[in-house]
């Protein structure tokens, strides 16, 4: 069959060619526009062509189109939608209602304001990337903040690259290629975007060698394993998955000493590393950062905009002999970050000098440590405003409901949260959630029986305004 650009629209009958003459030219059409200076003229014509071409295929297709469509004001409404979405931005902000505090989709961690200050400085003007200010000769992007990081720590040694799915790659590359590398068969994890640590190892060059049982894995079953062909000892979190049950897996401090018993250097990927203890928000005890270092695994690797609360980065920790090593790999340079990634990270590692500051500075862990008294005060705000401007709209209500941290972090926990739940009477939760999806500042929720919920722990206080005026919005289809 004849492919062409109207492919997918069938052959006009008689009835038609009437509707199909009376589309307007394109010269005709750039004769109605007033012009603006500020809008293109290739965004102009495309935006015209594009309304043109919708209205023929419509035709084309059968579907009811009438003389009023073809009018120049129906047109012209078209074509100003069409110009507004050419010049917006496809990259945009949104408000996040879901309760899912690192939220990969919607963007992961939220900087703090002074991240965003660093990073606005160093990216309107010039800084010193790679230039070292006191020798004056050319400097490493990786010493700005590999001292925060071992300071932070205690690791010997630390490196930057631009996610922790490159980190396990770059780690494997210069630790095992070529060689053997011993992993638990519970730990051989599949997170978003089909990342598969099989997948990452045969990248990498590794072999990888499963041990023990999916729910039970022993110190021996990594010991019987052990050949002249093995190059490392992994052990991998788990992320967003929870074995539970008849269940065992080998400390890492076990797994250290039974490679200082064979000379082999031990690695962990943390996936989401925290600085800092959790626990007292309610939230399971999980190892910190420097806690596995200090357990001596040789290498550790983790996500900077995880529970950290930075941006997008994948951190190398660990001896500086093994770091070394993996500096020097040619990769690296592949991976590296750029100027903003340092600016942001080094401004939120600042912040972790000072528990308090930390927990009061940075987004995802003030999200995390949030009483849910607090949700419930800005949860009530947003109900008050909504019962009174959409009072003939919807049913608005306050709900208990469980927040999660996200990012394959605490699979199986939740946080108590407040949400404001809206019952549409005009339309159905579906299509209110796909016009939430559409207005100016569009907002994600979630829908639960026959209801779309407002999670009020991922709204910030100074969003409840526009939050309310993006559901206004909603339901007045505009």
């Amino acid at each position: 069959m004849e492919n062409d650009e109207k492919s997918s629209c069938v052959k006009p009958d008689k009835n038609r060619q009437g509707l199909l003459r009376a589309i307007p030219k394109v010269d005709e059409f750039l004769g109605w526009i007033e012009r603006h200076d500020h809008i293109p003229s290739l965004v102009v014509k495309n935006a015209i062509r594009k309304v043109l071409d919708d209205i023929r295929c419509a035709i084309l297709a059968g579907d009811r189109i009438s003389n009023d469509d073809l009018s120049k004001d129906s047109l012209l409404l078209k074509y100003h939608h069409c110009v507004k979405q050419k010049m917006g931005p496809n990259f945009r902000r949104l408000i996040n209602a879901t309760g899912v505090v690192v939220h990969t989709n919607l963007g992961r961690s939220v900087l703090p304001e002074s991240a965003m200050e660093a990073i606005l400085q160093v990216g309107s003007r010039y800084s010193n990337l790679e230039f070292d200010l006191a020798t004056g000769k050319r400097g490493s992007r990786y010493s700005l903040v590999e001292d925060l990081l071992c300071e932070l720590t205690g690791a010997e040694a630390a490196l930057v690259v631009n996610n922790n799915a490159a980190a396990v790659l770059l780690a494997l590359e210069t630790l095992a290629a070529g060689r053997e590398v011993i992993v638990s068969r519970g730990q051989l994890v599949e997170i978003g975007g089909s990342f598969r640590i099989p997948d990452v190892m045969a990248k990498s060059g590794a072999g990888l060698v499963e041990v023990g049982a999916t729910n039970r894995t022993h110190l021996k079953d990594y010991e019987a394993a052990i050949t002249d062909q093995t190059a490392l000892l992994l052990k991998v979190h788990t992320s967003n998955f929870k074995v539970i049950g008849f269940t065992s897996e080998v400390p890492l401090s076990e797994l250290v000493e039974l490679g200082a018993k064979y000379g082999l250097p031990v690695m962990e990927d943390l996936g989401s590393g925290s600085f800092m203890d959790l626990s007292r928000f309610g939230l399971v005890k999980e190892p910190t950062v420097g806690e596995v270092v200090k357990a001596g695994v040789d290498i550790v690797t983790f996500s900077g905009d995880k529970l950290l609360g930075g941006p997008q980065a994948g951190l190398i920790l660990g001896k500086r002999e093994i770091i070394d090593r993996v500096k020097k790999n040619p990769m690296n340079r592949a991976l590296r970050i750029d100027k903003f990634t340092l600016a942001g990270l080094e401004s939120v590692l600042r912040l972790y000098f000072d528990d308090e500051t930390a927990l009061r500075s940075v987004p995802t862990l003030a999200m995390l440590a949030e009483p849910v008294d607090s949700i419930r005060r800005r949860a009530t705000r947003l109900a008050r405003r909504l019962k009174k401007s959409l009072v003939a709209a919807c049913e608005v209500s306050l709900v208990r409901i469980e927040s999660r941290v996200g990012g394959g972090a605490f699979p199986e926990q939740g946080l108590d949260s407040k949400a404001v739940a809206l019952a549409p009477k005009t339309l159905s939760v579906n299509e209110l959630e796909a016009k939430l999806r559409r207005v100016a500042l569009p907002v994600i929720g979630r829908i639960e029986e026959d209801r779309f919920l407002l999670d009020m722990r991922t709204v910030a206080d100074d969003e409840v305004a526009l939050l309310a005026d993006s559901l206004q919005q909603a339901f007045e289809g505009k």
